[in-house]
């Protein structure tokens, strides 16, 4: 069993968990990921690791609630305990000899930005970090973007933060007095595609952290199976990094709604099920 040691809402909808995972802890880099079920029924759910302590033995998670295991999960308070954690899974971001560089991340993909601007950070490379959210009240870690990078642009679809755009926007900006060395761009996969071409029509190079469909995590099940290159390749082994330039975003937006009804359905199973049991 592994220990929840924090639990926080960060807004309505979004968690950040701790758990505490030594092994998982010990060996974790930016980039990397876990795989957890919360109970002996559930099922095999992938999260990035937003942070880790090696001292402590925690990882941590944030998550959004879109589906069934994660409106489960989110339940869940400090002192509670999850069935399985496993990892790190995955690769971790390769950033090459960049020194400068843009972060962007889109929504609760900031969650998975924030460790690589940090790790950037530490190592004394010039980083700014570009957000975007649908609106104010859906910004989560600005105090820790900012502490993390040389300037932070957070834009909302709305303006209700007082800057309206998309990441694009400020990317377009920025790119043009800032010469960056590379972009790692981190978000809905919409969002990562027309950075992508925006970032080719740039020449900048672009990684981008795919999150397809996934299930054991150890490239066995052929489920988070994407195109890079015209080649099929295993986000869980092969990733999740990418070149953006040579993602198929199309592919793996429709492979990504391959279940959508069927989460609908179990979701609505869930919420029937509260305070029934």
């Amino acid at each position: 069993m592994f220990e929840i040691t924090y639990a926080e809402a960060l807004n309505e909808s979004v968690f950040r968990f701790r758990i505490r995972a030594p092994r998982v802890a010990k060996k974790v880099l930016p980039g990397q990921f876990l795989i957890l079920r919360v109970d002996e029924r559930g099922e095999r759910v992938p999260f990035t690791v937003s942070d880790y302590d090696r001292k402590s033995g925690e990882v941590e998670i944030i998550f959004q609630t879109v589906g069934a295991t994660t409106m489960k999960l989110s339940e869940k308070r400090a002192g509670d305990v999850l069935c399985d954690v496993v990892g790190p899974l995955g690769n971790a971001t390769e950033y090459g000899n960049a020194e400068r560089i843009c972060v962007i991340g889109g929504g609760l993909g900031c969650a998975i930005a924030l460790p690589q601007a940090k790790a950037l950070h530490r190592a004394g490379k010039q980083v700014d970090i570009i957000a975007g959210f649908r609106c104010r009240d859906l910004i989560i870690l600005e105090k820790e973007m900012r502490e993390n990078c040389r300037d932070l642009l957070i834009y909302t679809d709305d303006g209700s933060n007082g800057n309206k755009g998309l990441v694009t926007d400020g990317l377009r900006a920025l790119a043009a007095e800032k010469h960056y060395d590379l972009v790692i761009a981190i978000g809905p996969v919409i969002m990562m595609k027309f950075v992508c071409l925006l970032t080719k029509e740039l020449e900048l190079p672009t990684i981008v952290s795919l999150n397809p469909i996934m299930i054991d995590g150890t490239g066995m099940c052929g489920g988070c199976r994407v195109t890079v290159g015209g080649v099929t390749r295993f986000a869980c082994v092969d990733g999740p990094d990418f070149d953006g330039h040579q993602v198929d975003f199309d592919e793996l937006l429709r492979r990504n709604r391959t279940y959508t009804e069927f989460e609908k359905e179990r979701t609505a199973a869930h919420q029937c099920r509260i305070g029934l049991e």
